[in-house]
């Protein structure tokens, strides 16, 4: 049972909490917690005019609850975007479990986790996010069928990060075609801050490329592995933004383009996996247009992944998340045109897109 000190302290995270949530445009907020397992997760359900909130679960080791609060927070509002832009039938939702994903993981953590989400009735759809595997899917669906990216041996599509890494790889591709005149990436010069199964992905591609790649992760060991693999080098955490490249690419955490490391990055291109790659969407977003620097919006070339875990959910195959996920690349190529023509913030553009699309299904449904 949760207990509290005071009154005061009531007052405070309530205001804290609800001031978050009604800042963003949040529809539910959902606080999971279980003493008998040790679960403590939060579901952020943003907005569901499109269908049912469909978006992964992360489990990361957050330094404090306030701090988890405000990722599920951004990063379900970065579904919204991410799915109607997709084309597919879901609203935007998230789900964080506060813990360390290679210590803390139990199958009775899952399950209870999964019963959580039953209670739901339908409104999130769970899939893998950071920290998190198909065969943990297996778990949680167990107790409830409010559930995607299952592994295959039980009719699921799997693990959806090989379409994450693809159509990343063709938003890539796109940003090159708009910024260089040509999608080939040949002898292109790439920092990947990341490579979990994601950035590994990714970096098969751009092998096959022939380019010249760096990259850093929060593991040692991982990066290592990933490192000898490729033979690629592999550079410190900081070290990553002072490179001297063509492009960089986050492929782990949110917020990595901000106003310190701005300042440092001395490429002409940012394209990557991880989701909210800006910290400020407009401040930063604006700083990239004006200085010369192609920001391919990460909702957008991220969303193979999303589109997988969809099919999944409507009951088809690889064949129709194939597709769709090649349909990033022309959608990549329409927004940073636009974007480099106004000399406008390329986030903003992507998003008034999806926006778009959100209103014009609003009033379809207004109708009986």
């Amino acid at each position: 049972m949760l207990t509290v000190e005071s009154t005061e302290k009531i007052d405070n995270v309530e205001f804290s909490v609800f001031k978050e949530v009604s800042s963003l445009g949040h529809e539910q907020v959902v606080y999971c917690y279980d003493k008998a397992t040790g679960l403590k997760a939060i579901v952020g359900i943003h907005n569901t005019v499109l269908g049912p909130a469909i978006g992964g679960t992360r489990m990361w080791a957050y330094k404090n609850d306030q701090e988890a609060l405000n990722d599920v927070l951004r990063l379900s509002r970065g579904m919204t975007f991410k799915n109607s832009i997709a084309g597919i039938n879901a609203g935007g939702g998230k789900a964080v479990i506060i813990g360390d994903g290679r210590k803390d993981k139990t199958e009775p953590l899952l399950r209870t986790f999964g019963k959580f989400l039953e209670n739901l009735n339908g409104k999130y759809i769970t899939a893998e996010d950071v920290g998190m595997t198909a065969k943990d899917m297996e778990f949680i669906g167990m107790e409830t069928k409010n559930v995607s990216g299952m592994p295959e041996y039980l009719g699921g599509l799997g693990d959806p990060s090989p379409f994450t890494a693809y159509g990343t790889y063709l938003g890539m591709k796109a940003a090159a075609k708009v910024a260089y005149g040509s999608d080939s990436l040949d002898g292109k010069k790439v920092s990947i801050q990341g490579v979990g199964s994601v950035g590994e992905l990714l970096i098969e591609y751009l092998k096959k490329e022939n380019c010249k790649i760096y990259a850093s992760d929060f593991y040692e060991d991982r990066l290592k592995e990933v490192a000898g693999k490729y033979q690629i080098k592999g550079v410190g955490l900081d070290e990553i933004y002072d490179l001297d490249v063509d492009i960089y690419s986050p492929c782990a955490l949110g917020a990595t383009v901000n106003d310190e490391t701005l300042k440092r990055l001395k490429c002409s291109i940012i394209a990557g996996c991880a989701n909210n790659q800006l910290a400020d969407e407009k401040a930063h977003g604006d700083y990239c247009t004006e200085n010369g620097i192609m920001y391919a919006p990460d909702f957008l070339i991220n969303c193979g992944g999303v589109i997988n875990v969809y099919a999944e959910f409507i009951k088809t195959g690889t064949e129709w998340t194939q597709a769709h996920t090649e349909m990033i690349y022309e959608k990549t190529l329409d927004v940073l045109k636009k974007s480099s023509e106004e000399k406008r913030n390329a986030q903003e553009v992507a998003m008034e897109i999806a926006l778009k699309r959100i209103n014009d299904i609003a009033k379809v449904k207004a109708t009986y």
